[in-house]
């Protein structure tokens, strides 16, 4: 009888200990114990041989420790010791039918050992004519998995299967001429078209193994060989684990199956058969699996492969925020120098540059404009005389590309040096080339915010002012000569002043260095200044290089125009092009609403949770990476890859964090990790998680792929990471594994993942409270709130509490779960207490806002000034924010009832 197993299992050991001798020393900062981790089905096989002590249960509900291991041979199960004679202790491979996973069975189901271990830790298996049940306890889920996944793997395997006979008839196709058996080449070459990402030469090598296992070196690949190398070579482990916990003891999932993993994995909603029938027909090879209605392993794979399992929501593909905010409230995506292809010192200027900036979704461009001859003002920046062109060459490149990409305004930012005389050409050509798009109107003086995205479609805005013809100031821009614009440049004095004087259709631009030093002493002013005005922050002229600023460092504060080097790959460039696509790539992206609303409180440099907003927990397990390719201009270590992640958090101070994994020594291109990491978000709304792959090595560790997403992009589930390269392109095929669940959200899996975790007992309860802000007529008001404040709070935590623990199936618990509870059970109590603190919150909240206006006036005559004032002016925000999400909510909830009368439901 052949036995494909033994061999993959010597080969295993052998390549294991060979690479185990040659491995260097590196360092590893892993997040998880040196546990022993299943990354094949090899492996498993290695530990079942080795065995491990289980309790057997019998029928009489009695447990008994056994040792559990696999023959060499992989053809018996035995365990020991027994009274019964060893011969009789054991157990046939070919005859299990099923292999049960959790307490499937009548023994396992009976009241005397149900309570005694969990659901997990069982495992059983059906086998023989008469279908008796082994069944079987250990001691922890990883145990049961491996034995599960490595007795399905036998029994599937070691007979004709769906998968056999599909992998059977690709091979038929390619000997139309029966003579059993194909040359390497098209082996190869079929093996490499079902698995684009895989390397020839791994293929190549594996039928050289069998071939050479077999003394048929040389010869024409058979069918038992071509099905054993598929078979090797393209089943993934981990995919393989997933299959076998969700799956209904069979090699493949049904329609049933696919339901629950596309439901509580997924999160997708309103899952149906015909939807998970649709999967099969899409993405299962087999035509027996396809008309029967059985998603196979590689089925399966190919599913998760799919965009339908990427990590991107792809309702973010497409312009999906609200865009009829004023202009002030929308990040913008902004090239700063745009016309240099390299640094400020060797870089030249090029006119793709711009076709490049605008195609990846930039709305502001700068153009740098000079003097030229002939009185034609030309573009360059300071340090590339040798490049220039023509302005009106760039300005006609803009003008046929400025709305492929978005339809969205593009601000034009003129950062000129020329003459008055050069200046009035630029007009000029402007008018001229430019014609309708350009944005001429003057601004509403009656307005107090800047037009929306939605109303100026189409629109090119100039961000400028004229200058004196000897001014050397870096950031002097022209308009078209004396017109008044909506983006007219002002020059930046202090916040007070801003306050006082500035209008909202006035723009200011700030050197790195200042901008850096506001967010720093003045992190809520920056914050307040930004909910009116646009503001632009540009880089340093320090940066000759033309590397990039940290833009989340100016984003916390509000700053809307955060000028990048897109010539300049790295970690800077991929968190602008990776935040920017939340919104369909069109250039603009909704700032959070604590950054808009005109009394709030937000700091820059928050280091704890935010009022109003609910911090969120996202659980990351890495778990593989596939086909991933040597560092570019790598040749120091061959074709060995040794990779190691960094898991990162971008977004406010509380929320930057980042994690490691453990280097992969073994099978570096396509590496197990099998690493889990929780990372709390405070601010999810301006919060980006970024994947980097790097190559360790002695000398220096090497970039090898990275993806950055925003947060609210994510999808929760299994998952896969397409990887970028530096430049930003995407790697073929190249892609990393993972397992995402985020607090509150459908999917990601067990219900503690996602669902809302038992609230303290009430005497660790924390309050939400109003601050002190030393006014005493103010305080007075807001301290009538504390009450009402503490009642809501106890509420919704006591009613949480008594659903949680009246949840016995573990049930992920929803709002609406909470709020039914609430109205079935207490719904006098809810009514009374609700109506009351609503319109306490309300009354409070209103009044608090008459003093808006005048609160500067009244902390100064009640001697307040300076910090203090300013102080005052943080905590007035805080208290108003902090109950106007009270008032919200109780409202919220107050609605529920007619909720369920619309929806038809019955209280």
């Amino acid at each position: 009888e052949k036995n494909y197993f033994y061999l993959f299992f010597v080969l295993f050991l052998q390549d294991g200990s060979k690479q185990r001798q040659a491995r260097k020393k590196t360092v590893s900062f892993s997040s998880m114990p040196s546990d022993r981790k299943m990354n094949s089905t090899a492996a498993c096989m290695a530990f079942m041989m080795e065995g491990c002590e289980m309790k057997k249960v019998r029928s009489n509900s009695r447990m008994y420790s056994r040792y559990f291991l696999l023959d060499p041979d992989m053809r018996w199960l035995r365990w020991e010791p027994s009274k019964k004679d060893s011969e009789k202790a054991k157990l046939e491979i070919k005859s299990i039918k099923e292999v049960r996973l959790g307490k499937k069975t009548p023994v396992l189901r009976s009241n005397g050992l149900s309570d005694q271990f969990p659901d997990e830790c069982a495992f059983s298996i059906i086998y023989g004519d008469n279908y008796e049940s082994l069944d079987l306890v250990a001691s922890t889920a990883d145990v049961v998995s491996t034995w599960v996944m490595g007795l399905r793997y036998l029994v599937s395997y070691g007979q004709p299967s769906v998968r056999t006979s599909w992998i059977g008839s690709m091979f038929e196709l390619a000997d139309p001429e029966r003579q059993g058996h194909i040359d390497l080449f098209r082996a190869t070459q079929i093996i490499k078209g079902l698995n684009p990402g895989m390397r020839e030469s791994r293929i190549e090598l594996k039928f050289k193994e069998l071939q050479k296992a077999k003394d048929c070196y040389g010869e024409g690949i058979d069918l038992d060989i071509f099905v054993e190398a598929y078979c090797e070579l393209c089943t993934r482990p981990e995919i393989f684990f997933l299959l076998v916990q969700f799956s209904s003891n069979k090699e493949y999932l049904d329609s049933k199956d696919l339901m629950l993993f596309v439901d509580v994995e997924q999160g997708v909603e309103g899952v149906t058969e015909e939807m998970c029938r649709e999967i099969v027909r899409k993405f299962e090879p087999s035509v027996e699996g396809r008309d029967n209605g059985y998603l196979s392993i590689d089925g399966f794979t190919h599913y998760l492969l799919s965009s339908e399992c990427h990590i991107f929501d792809p309702q973010h593909k497409h312009v999906c925020q609200d865009m009829a905010q004023p202009l002030s409230h929308y990040y913008i995506n902004s090239s700063h120098n745009a016309s240099l292809l390299e640094d400020h010192y060797w870089g030249s200027s090029d006119l793709s540059s711009y076709v490049r900036a605008l195609r990846m979704g930039c709305r502001s461009l700068e153009v740098v404009v000079w003097d030229g001859v002939d009185c034609e003002p030309v573009v360059y920046v300071r340090s590339s005389v040798a490049s220039q062109l023509a302005f009106c060459k760039v300005v006609d490149v803009i003008n046929q590309y400025a709305f492929e990409s978005s339809e969205y305004p593009l601000i034009l930012c003129l950062v000129t040096h020329c003459s008055v005389p050069q200046q009035r050409v630029m007009a000029q050509h402007l008018k001229k080339i430019l014609g309708d798009k350009l944005h001429i109107e003057p601004p509403n003086m009656e307005d107090h915010y800047l037009p929306s995205p939605e109303k100026l479609k189409g629109k090119i805005l100039i961000k400028g002012k004229s200058l004196p013809s000897d001014s050397q100031d870096s950031e002097g821009e022209v308009t078209e000569e004396e017109e008044v614009t909506l983006c007219k440049s002002v020059q930046f004095r202090d916040f007070e002043t801003s306050k006082r004087e500035q209008k909202h259709w006035e723009i200011c631009s700030f050197n790195e260095v200042d901008a850096n030093r506001f967010a720093n002493e003045f992190p809520e002013d920056f914050v307040s200044y930004n909910k009116r005005f646009l503001s632009r922050v540009y880089p340093t002229p320090m940066r000759i290089d033309a590397s990039n600023m940290n833009p989340q460092d100016f984003w916390k504060c509000g700053c809307q125009i955060v000028a990048m080097n897109y010539q300049t790959p790295g970690l800077m460039m991929d968190l602008n092009l990776g935040w920017f696509r939340q919104n369909g790539n069109c250039g603009y992206v909704l700032r959070p609403a604590i950054m808009r609303e005109e009394v709030s409180y937000f700091s820059a440099n928050a280091r704890d949770s935010l009022p109003g907003v609910s911090a969120q927990l996202l659980h990351i397990k890495v778990i593989s990476g596939q086909n991933l390719p040597k560092p570019r201009g790598s040749a120091a270590k061959g074709d060995v890859v040794e990779p190691y992640i960094y898991v990162e958090i971008h977004g406010i101070p509380a929320d930057c964090a980042e994690q490691r994994t453990k280097t992969v020594s073994q099978n570096g291109d396509n590496p197990i990790f099998d690493e889990s990491f929780e990372f709390q978000i405070n601010l999810p709304e301006l919060a980006a998680l970024r994947f980097v792959v790097l190559d360790d090595d002695y000398i220096g560790d090497e970039f090898i792929g990275q993806y950055t997403i925003p947060f609210e992009c994510l999808l929760p589930g299994y998952r896969h990471v397409p990887l970028q390269s530096l430049t930003g392109e995407f790697l073929p095929n190249t892609t990393l594994f993972v397992h995402v669940a985020i607090t509150n959200r459908r999917g990601g899996g067990k219900a503690h993942k996602r669902g809302l975790s038992v609230r303290k007992g009430r005497k660790a309860r924390e309050y939400t409270s109003t601050k002190t802000t030393g006014i005493k007529v103010v305080d007075e008001l807001f301290r009538a709130s504390t009450q009402p404040l503490r009642e809501a709070t106890d509420l919704r935590e006591n009613v949480v509490s008594e659903k949680t623990a009246s949840n016995n199936n573990n049930a992920p618990i929803l709002l609406c779960d909470i709020f039914a509870h609430m109205f079935t059970k207490h719904i006098l109590e809810v009514h009374c207490m609700l109506s009351r603190n609503h319109n306490r919150c309300c009354f409070i909240g209103l009044s608090g806002l008459d003093f808006h206006e005048d609160l500067h006036r009244i902390g100064a005559r009640e001697g307040l000034k300076g910090r203090k004032l300013q102080k005052a002016m943080e905590s007035y925000a805080w208290n108003i924010t902090v109950l106007k999400v009270c008032s919200f909510s109780l409202y919220s909830i107050m609605l529920f009832p007619l909720y369920l009368i619309l929806h038809n439901s019955s209280v």
